[in-house]
């Protein structure tokens, strides 16, 4: 059995007639989703935009300004007069002695003698050391330490002395060292303990007098 196509399409191609009922079919559904939309867009529309409220910045208020206290006067201090402190010293003088002295008349009044002031002993003041070449009395040579022969240690130290009248040492100072503490303190200690010299001499008087002395570590004296 067979249809007779209509005359309106009898010259239309097929692909042509699904295409326009596709188009329709997407038109009607179209103008039915704009119609089912329309309220919920005019609700949308009327319905109020909510707004944050606007917050104002603050500035804060200057510090009114603190006025300056008054100045203060100040007095000045009493100054008090430094105390001198004056010594008197009082000659000791002998009592009067009375003495006869005889007159022309063979009396014999008594005539008081002139006082006498008897001399104030001053006290030696102790003068400073002087710098001095000292002869030696007594000079042993020091032992070499064994830690520097070990340690192929040798050199020259330079001692400044200080002896006093009866020409014992007082106190050694290093004035140079010899690069080794361990010849230095040999050497020092040798000279403060057995070391004696001709003390030093000035008005004829023996006194304290600082002398130089050089001392020399060398291994080829061993």
């Amino acid at each position: 059995m067979s249809f007779a196509r209509p005359s309106v399409l009898a010259g239309v191609h097929p692909d042509t007639v699904r295409i326009v009922a596709m188009s329709a079919a997407i038109a009607l559904n179209a103008a039915a989703l704009v119609a089912v939309m329309r309220p919920m867009v005019a609700n949308l529309v009327s319905a109020p935009v909510a707004q944050e409220p606007i917050r104002l910045i603050e500035h804060m208020a200057e510090p009114k300004p603190v006025p300056a206290p008054p100045p203060v006067a100040l007095k000045p201090l009493p100054v008090k007069p430094p105390r001198t402190v004056t010594t008197v010293t009082r000659p000791i003088t002998s009592p009067p002695v009375q003495t006869a002295v005889p007159t022309d008349e063979g009396s014999a009044p008594m005539v008081p003698a002139v006082p006498t002031v008897a001399p104030t002993a001053t006290a030696d003041v102790p003068s400073a050391p002087v710098e001095a070449t000292l002869a030696y009395v007594s000079a042993p040579a020091p032992a070499y330490p064994r830690m520097a022969i070990g340690g192929r240690m040798q050199g020259t130290v330079t001692l400044r002395v200080l002896v006093d009248e009866a020409g014992k040492p007082l106190d050694v100072v290093i004035e140079s060292s010899s690069g080794h503490s361990v010849l230095d303190k040999a050497a020092r200690d040798q000279v403060l303990a057995k070391w004696r010299f001709q003390p030093a001499q000035r008005d004829g008087h023996t006194v304290q007098a600082w002398a130089r002395i050089p001392i020399t570590f060398d291994l080829k004296n061993l």
